[in-house]
């Protein structure tokens, strides 16, 4: 499932590719996708241009002329690509969005959505969401505050979204192996060291991804040499087997809280 990274790449590319431009038409081939009637969904987007994307946690908004949002969360399997009627992933698309000289295909929406939404039904949306962890005003001490008095193992609350917003199962995984601390440990168990060095790890860690373009396989349209550059550059998620970087120990895949999890026993105390 795309991550804050994932999608914090695809806001800052689409913004460049379909930001600004008319939406000339909408073609609905899944109407679970979307929440609202075709017709209506088609009637207050068709004529619009987007005149902004914002990200939030794991969504995409993207603000319409007309004061309506349309809210994406591509949940498993959900990925987008910019192309045209000659070029374009020989896949299904839930939905399309044509702008004048290029297409906005929405494929694998078949857990994820996009919907028409209000500014405020948005912000309803959001009301339960925790901090976004790249903003500057997530300190040290916030994140302090947050773990309060958990007793919770850290992968299970890391992935979270009332927790922190955006940190999924692969990321979760990777600022613990970056912090040298154990998934499965519990957070009253961490001392303060251990605490800093969590919060710094999961600046270093969404910092570095997006920097790489996430993990994302498929490339937003045929041009893009940056999205899914953190796939070949993962510290241990998805690695069941290979030799640790840092130490030379076999990174191990257990089940925890009914997800995957990757870490290394050599190095993660």
């Amino acid at each position: 499932m795309p991550e804050l990274p994932e999608m914090e790449n695809y806001r800052r590319l689409l913004s460049k590719q379909v930001q600004h431009k008319p939406i000339v038409n909408v073609t609905i081939n899944r109407e679970k996708s979307i929440n609202v009637g075709v017709v209506e969904f088609q009637n207050k987007v068709i004529g619009q241009t987007i005149s902004k994307i914002e990200r939030r946690g794991k969504h995409l908004i993207f603000n319409l002329q007309n004061d309506y949002r349309l809210l994406l969360h591509l949940m498993l399997g959900g990925t987008m690509y910019v192309g045209s009627e000659v070029d374009q992933p020989k896949r299904t698309k839930q939905v399309i969005i044509d702008f004048p000289n290029s297409e906005l295909f929405f494929i694998g929406l078949r857990l994820g959505y996009l919907h028409l939404l209000t500014k405020e039904e948005v912000e309803q949306e959001f009301k339960d969401l925790g901090p976004e962890p790249l903003d500057e005003q997530f300190s040290l001490e916030v994140f302090k505050e947050l773990i309060g008095n958990k007793k919770g193992k850290l992968k299970t609350t890391l992935v979270d979204q009332k927790f922190i917003a955006g940190i999924g199962n692969c990321y979760s995984d990777e600022i613990c192996y970056h912090a040298q601390i154990l998934p499965m440990r519990k957070w009253n168990e961490l001392d303060d060291k251990e605490v800093r060095q969590l919060f710094s790890s999961i600046k270093f860690v969404l910092n570095r991804a997006l920097e790489l373009g996430g993990y994302m396989e498929m490339p937003l349209y045929r041009m893009d040499q940056l999205t899914g550059g953190y796939n070949e550059n993962c510290f241990v998620y998805d690695r069941e087997g290979e030799t640790c970087s840092r130490c030379g120990t076999n990174i191990i895949k257990i089940e925890l809280s009914s997800r995957k999890c990757f870490y290394c026993p050599g190095c993660q105390l």
